[in-house]
């Protein structure tokens, strides 16, 4: 058994037998109830899933197994020579909740490269697709095709006790996991490259050859694809993509199937469009005001106008977070660091000192503060990377760690069918009538 499933094997007995134990215990405990705005304005804040990799806080952000993203830069194994952490180190914490060493980081990149080969027939049927197809059409498209070589289906009709479902559900993430930089790039060069591709390097980790088959020259975009890839991985399981992998995966579909299904929730506007609608917002801005140097005044006036006419300021304001996203800092130091001088970043370093004070005077939003879009599109634009409706394709290639490490847990855990409970408005009305009658008795 290689190293990571071992270790994985053993987290997943220890962790089911301390929570069979505590549902023994404390299983009819009442954690909170539930209102009517909650019901009716899609169970925002309900706490009613386990997501084991990350948690969200509204102060510190992100928390993958504990590790804020300002602890895991320092802590997690760097190549030789960079500054940002190794997503592959991140998916091993997720999947144990250790922080590996680089000889682990390593044999994972290794291992990774190992299952890297993708079916022919899943690049003939992206060939068989019109060239304008939608970027995450394509992706989707891919992801399904790539089920061919499901372990898990396979072992499932040959009969599975459900103890086991982790293993094959491993095995599956692995490979996975192993061809989606090649199958993202693929996409990518097809759609606006002419379908010059390029092979992959095996001498490269996962984030830097991602980058490489992209087409981006220099190290500090492979540095940037490191960082991107770790900061975007995982946000907890409410969120609409992550939500919609628990969901699928608990009726047993593998994870190529429930992967496929939370694409298509993260190629939603309210979703994971979010990137590419700032960096739209910021270049119809600076076309507007006919400078690529706006002054604060030019800036601000800009943002009151575009606030009064009823628009929001793409990649401002958080459902949960009450900070600046650590997501947004951390690419913000990248930036600092490598290109302070760019014109479209300081554009967004500029957004960035004008627009909250501005919504906190308005009381549009409780948090007026910028998430991780607010940022990632300038930074894909200096080097070159242009084309806005990719942007959601690497994505999904990011957050793909975090919903698969999710899903190797829940199979392990035996985490049940997802069944909520759903009501009418004739029954809320009933309700509600029901208690005024109560309430005029008593």
């Amino acid at each position: 058994m290689d190293p990571l499933k071992q270790q994985f094997a053993e987290k997943a007995a220890d962790l089911r037998n301390k929570v069979k134990a505590m549902l023994k215990e404390h299983g009819d405990t009442v954690v909170e109830s539930v209102t009517l705005d909650q019901i009716y304005g899609g169970a925002r804040n309900i706490r009613m899933m386990v997501w084991e990799t990350s948690e969200l806080d509204p102060m510190e952000g992100i928390r993958f197994r504990g590790y804020s993203i300002t602890q895991l830069k320092d802590l997690l194994p760097k190549s030789p020579g960079g500054s940002e952490p190794k997503p592959e180190g991140l998916f091993w914490l997720m999947m144990v909740g250790e922080i590996p060493t680089a000889e682990q980081v390593d044999w994972l990149s290794a291992e990774w490269r190992k299952r890297s080969q993708v079916p022919d027939h899943v690049f003939a049927m992206l060939d068989s697709l019109p060239v304008d197809t939608h970027p995450m059409t394509q992706f989707i498209a891919a992801i399904s095709a790539m089920q061919t070589s499901s372990n898990f289906a396979k072992r499932y009709d040959e009969g599975l006790n459900k103890a086991d479902y982790w293993e094959p559900t491993y095995e599956d993430t692995m490979n996975l996991l192993a061809g989606l930089p090649r199958v993202a790039a693929y996409i990518y060069r097809r759609s606006f490259h002419a379908g010059k591709h390029i092979a992959p390097d095996p001498s490269l980790d996962w984030g830097a050859n991602y980058a490489h088959m992209l087409g981006v020259p220099g190290e500090e975009f492979k540095e940037l694809m490191r960082l991107y890839l770790t900061i975007h991985a995982d946000h907890e399981g409410g969120n609409a993509s992550a939500h919609t992998m628990h969901l699928v995966g608990s009726t047993l579909s593998d994870v190529y199937l429930s992967f496929a299904a939370a694409m298509g929730a993260l190629a939603g506007p309210l979703h994971g469009l979010a990137n590419q609608e700032v960096i739209r917002w910021i270049f119809n801005m600076l076309d507007e005001l006919g400078t690529r140097t706006p002054t604060d005044e030019q800036l601000a006036e800009y943002v009151r106008n575009t606030l009064a006419s009823g628009q929001v300021i793409p990649g401002y304001g958080h459902a949960v977070l009450r900070r600046p996203d650590p997501r947004f800092m951390a690419q913000k130091e990248f930036a600092e660091a490598h290109i302070p001088n760019s014109d479209i970043v300081r554009v967004v370093w500029q957004v960035f000192e004008i627009v909250p004070p501005i919504l906190e005077s308005l009381g549009k939003v409780k948090n007026p503060w910028p998430n991780v879009d607010a940022h990632s599109g300038a930074l894909l634009v200096h080097y070159g990377l242009t084309e806005y409706d990719y942007y959601t394709v690497m994505f999904g290639v990011s957050r793909a760690l975090g919903v698969l490490a999710a899903t190797c847990w829940a199979r392990a855990m035996g985490l049940p069918l997802e069944r909520p409970k759903s009501i009418t408005t004739e029954w809320a009305q009933q309700f509600l009538a029901k208690k005024q009658q109560q309430a005029a008795v008593s």
